[in-house]
């Protein structure tokens, strides 16, 4: 079961970073980085070509209210985003019963390889866990994504299953799903 999320509300602090809901006046930011080569693909959507593309999907993660903006504290730059997205693969029992997510993220290509995106999922994570009672959660990357392999490894995933994923571009590719259950006592 899909755990209710609506994060219009949250902000999460970390050591480098805020973790916050959208806000419009963050287009700039969020085009700088979807716009260049590299970064969009690892996550399965297509280079955004425009500001107006940018926006579109903007207005979006404001509406949905399910997507964070990690805005980097040093320079007030939004410089990524974590979506609390409904579950993509069904791994059935117990999972098909328990209440969870799957996280997704993505992260300017200028900070990669400074630890920021486990620093970010791992203060995500522990949200999901106290603030919205998840028993579980779900995170996978594209087979070959050797990044995105290793925050889910670093902050505690363990491998599932292979599968395939028809992406937000459309393109089908071979995934790996991982899972986290719950690290605390569950709440009566």
């Amino acid at each position: 079961m899909n755990a209710s999320v609506d994060i219009s509300n949250v902000i999460i602090e970390t050591k480098r970073l805020i973790i916050r809901p959208w806000k419009s006046e963050d287009l700039n930011d969020f085009y700088e980085y979807a716009s260049v080569d590299g970064v969009g693909q690892m996550a399965g959507w297509n280079t955004h070509k425009s500001k107006e593309e940018s926006q579109e999907i903007l207005k979006l993660f404001i509406e949905d209210r399910n997507v964070f903006a990690l805005e980097l504290k040093t320079n007030r730059k939004v410089i990524g985003s974590i979506g609390l997205e409904k579950i993509g693969v069904d791994l059935g029992e117990p999972y098909t019963s328990l209440i969870g997510r799957e996280i997704g993220y993505v992260l300017s290509k200028e900070y990669w390889g400074q630890s920021l995106m486990p620093e970010a999922v791992m203060s995500v994570m522990d949200y999901c866990y106290k603030d919205l009672n998840c028993e579980f959660l779900q995170c996978s990357h594209a087979v070959g994504n050797e990044q995105s392999k290793r925050v889910i490894e670093k902050v505690g995933f363990q491998y599932v299953q292979d599968y395939e994923r028809t992406v937000i571009n459309g393109n089908t590719r071979k995934s790996k799903v991982y899972v986290k259950q719950q690290p605390y006592e569950t709440q009566s």
